[in-house]
């Protein structure tokens, strides 16, 4: 089955220019011309993927990401114009998986949809596997996240960033790393889009739990199972209690 795209947009000529280029690569698009447009498709409608312009009439794209982003993981590549990096901060920031700078190469625009969409569909594929650490749990077949048996909602990336520190305790990854393992090494964004994604995912698991996520100066982030703290006060704690007997 094709996959469907949203395209989003209030100018017809890159409408008409994203739908030629697309459906000659196999996929089915659909389009709207505003937010409100775009979110009563998204609500009635099946959607793979969403390449969402910032500026919008009646809902901004921002608007129309937070929004999506209360109920749905769908992937969502943003469109800025050129040089509007806090238009860049905030889609990432309420949740967009990408973005792209106007005007931009079709030949990349391709290449990210195809990166994006085919690692969603592995995740979909992977097997059933779940990881704790503490009261935080995450499902790899589900792609579900729970803190203390409450859902969480993540979107593409947050899961795939929490996924790779859960599975690999105590690692350090450098920004490069993430970039790389994430975004996959044709993705021409940068440093920023890490940072801001694990600054959402540590929002998101809030309270003590947002410090799993630790920085290390000047090299990255790294994953720091309260686990390993418990055992250590435990094993201080016995060896105090043996000292205070003899």
């Amino acid at each position: 089955m094709a996959r469907r795209i949203l395209l989003v947009d209030d100018e017809p000529l890159m409408i008409k220019g994203l739908k030629r280029t697309l459906e000659q690569d196999g996929y089915e698009t659909d389009s709207a011309s505003d937010g409100e447009e775009a979110l009563k498709k998204l609500n009635s409608e099946h959607y793979d993927l969403v390449l969402l312009d910032v500026m919008l009439p009646k809902l901004s794209g921002i608007e129309v990401c937070q929004i999506v982003r209360e109920t749905s993981d769908i992937p969502i590549i943003m469109l800025t114009a050129k040089g509007e990096d806090m238009d860049k901060i905030l889609g990432l920031e309420y949740g967009a998986d990408d973005y792209m700078t106007k005007p931009f190469n079709i030949l990349e625009v391709k290449a990210r949809i195809k990166s994006i969409l085919r690692r969603a569909g592995a995740n979909r594929e992977a097997p059933k596997m779940e990881l704790s650490a503490n009261g935080l749990s995450i499902n790899i077949g589900s792609r579900s996240a729970t803190l203390d048996g409450k859902n969480v909602s993540l979107t593409m990336k947050e899961f795939d960033l929490l996924q790779l520190f859960m599975k690999n305790p105590g690692k350090v990854y450098s920004r490069d790393e993430l970039l790389e393992t994430i975004w996959g090494q044709d993705y021409l964004g940068d440093f920023r889009t890490v940072d801001v994604h694990i600054r959402r995912l540590r929002a998101k698991l809030g309270g003590e739990y947002e410090h799993l996520i630790g920085t290390v100066r000047n090299v990255g982030y790294r994953f720091d199972p309260p686990e390993e703290n418990e055992h250590e006060a435990a094993a201080k704690d016995a060896a105090h209690g043996e000292s205070g007997e003899s």
